[in-house]
C-alpha cells in the first residue's frame, strides 16, 4: 500500500473555532495543521493557488466539487514551495489525466507536507463561512485525532490573521533580477511581498528588467537599481503591519507606481485611507470587476481578505494629490483599484498577471508602461 493510498484511508476531522466540525478522509499529509479557513470559487489553477505566497498560513476550501484532474506539473507553480496551510476539497481525482502531469496532487501533497482532508461536504462549509465568516480552524488526522474539546481548544489557541504581519516570511531573501525578453526598455523594482512567478514574466515581456526585491528593501536599495518604475506585488497578512516608508518615498519622487492586491491595500494606506478586513475575502479566479474609466467589466482572479477603506463617490485629496477609485467589485462594491490624478500611480485589488485566471485585466500592465513611457517624454 502506497503512501497516499494508506492517507486516502485514514479517518480525518476538521474543526472550525465556533466548535462546528466536519468528518472526512486524510488526503496528503497526515497529521494536524492550523489557519484561517478561506474559501476558493477557482474551477481550475489549483497548481497555481497552492503555490501562491499570498495563502501563507490559510486553510483552502476548494468549493469545485473534483480536485486533482490534470495533476501535477513542472511548469505551472507560482513559487518554489506550496504555501497553504491545508487544503480542503470534496472528491479528489483517483488517477491524473494530462500530458503534462508528473505526480498526482495527493503525492505532491505528501511530498510538501501539506496536510488536507477529504470527503467533506464542501458546500456546507462553504456556507458557513459565508455566514459565520472566515475562521481559523484545524485539520487533524491519524494520532492528531483526540477528542474534540480538545482539537477545539488547539484551534482556538492559533493566531488570528488580523495583525499577522507575514510579507518578510514568503518574500525572497536576496535580490534577483527576471531579464527583459527581448529589447530592454525599461527598468523596475519590485517589491515581493508574496510575488508570483508570473507576474515578472508579464512585465518582461513587455521589456521589462525586473529587480525583484525583498519585502525588508529600503528607500536606497530601491533607487539602487535606476527604476523606471516601482511595483508592489501581492502578498500575505494584515497591511496595517506593513512599513509604508518606501512607498511614501517613491509617491514623493513621483516615480510610476502600480501595485496589486497586498500592493493596492498599501498603497491606499499611504494615501491616508484606512483597511479592513472582509467577512470572507474574495479568493478565486471568476470575480467580476468593473473599470470605472471604461465602464468595461473583467472576470478576475482574487486573493485577498483585507480591502481599502475609500470612498466611491467622489475624489479624494490626500498627501500626494487627488486620487479616486478606478475599479469596483460588482458582487459587494468593494474598492478594486485606485488611482492618483495628479501624478504616475495606480494599483488593483487582483491579479493581473492570469496565474491562474482570465487574461482581461492584462492591459494594465500595458497601463504601467504608459506611465513610465509618459515620464520619459
Amino acid at each position: 500500500m502506497t503512501t497516499s493510498t494508506r492517507a486516502a484511508s485514514t479517518p480525518a476531522v476538521l474543526v472550525l473555532e465556533d466548535g462546528r466540525t466536519f468528518r472526512g478522509r486524510s488526503y496528503g499529509a497526515v497529521g494536524e495543521t492550523f489557519g484561517e479557513a478561506v474559501f476558493s470559487t477557482g474551477m481550475t489553477g489549483y497548481q497555481e493557488t497552492l503555490t501562491d505566497p499570498s495563502y501563507h498560513r490559510q486553510v483552502v476550501v476548494m468549493t469545485a466539487p473534483h480536485v486533482g484532474n490534470t495533476g501535477v506539473n513542472d511548469e505551472d507553480a507560482e513559487s518554489s514551495r506550496i504555501w497553504v496551510a491545508g487544503y480542503v476539497v470534496r472528491d479528489p481525482a483517483r488517477t491524473p489525466s494530462n500530458w503534462r502531469s508528473r505526480r498526482s496532487l495527493d503525492e505532491e501533497l505528501v511530498t510538501q507536507g501539506i496536510v488536507g482532508i477529504s470527503g467533506i461536504d464542501t458546500r456546507a462549509l462553504t456556507r458557513h463561512l459565508r455566514e459565520r465568516g472566515a475562521m481559523r480552524v484545524g485539520i487533524f488526522s491519524g494520532n492528531a485525532v483526540a477528542d474534540d474539546g480538545i482539537l477545539l481548544a488547539k484551534v482556538r489557541q492559533a493566531p488570528e490573521m488580523t495583525g499577522a504581519d507575514l510579507s518578510a516570511e514568503v518574500a525572497t531573501k536576496e535580490a534577483y533580477v527576471v531579464p527583459a525578453i527581448g529589447a530592454k526598455r525599461f527598468t523596475v523594482a519590485a517589491l515581493d511581498l508574496g510575488i508570483k512567478g508570473m507576474t515578472p514574466h508579464r512585465m518582461a515581456q513587455r521589456g521589462i528588467e525586473v529587480h525583484v526585491l525583498p519585502a525588508a528593501a529600503t528607500v536606497e536599495d530601491v533607487y539602487a537599481v535606476a527604476p523606471d518604475g516601482v511595483f508592489l506585488s501581492n502578498g500575505p497578512g494584515d497591511p496595517a503591519t506593513a512599513d509604508l516608508t518606501v512607498i511614501k518615498e517613491v509617491l514623493e519622487r513621483k516615480t510610476p507606481l502600480f501595485g496589486i492586491c497586498f500592493g493596492n491595500q498599501l498603497l491606499g494606506r499611504a494615501l491616508g485611507f484606512g483597511t479592513y478586513k472582509l467577512k470572507y475575502g474574495h479568493r478565486g479566479i471568476n470575480q467580476p470587476v468593473q473599470d470605472r474609466s471604461t465602464g468595461k467589466v473583467e472576470v478576475t482572479a482574487h486573493n485577498h481578505g483585507f480591502a481599502v477603506d475609500a470612498p466611491t463617490d467622489r475624489v479624494s485629496q490626500t498627501p500626494y494629490g487627488r486620487a479616486e477609485v478606478s475599479h469596483v467589485c460588482l458582487n459587494d462594491d468593494v474598492v478594486e483599484g485606485l488611482r492618483l490624478l495628479d501624478q504616475p500611480a495606480f494599483s488593483v485589488q487582483y491579479h493581473p498577471e492570469a496565474a491562474a485566471g482570465p487574461h482581461d485585466a492584462a492591459y494594465l500592465f500595458d497601463r504601467f508602461v504608459s506611465l513610465m513611457e509618459g515620464q520619459r517624454a
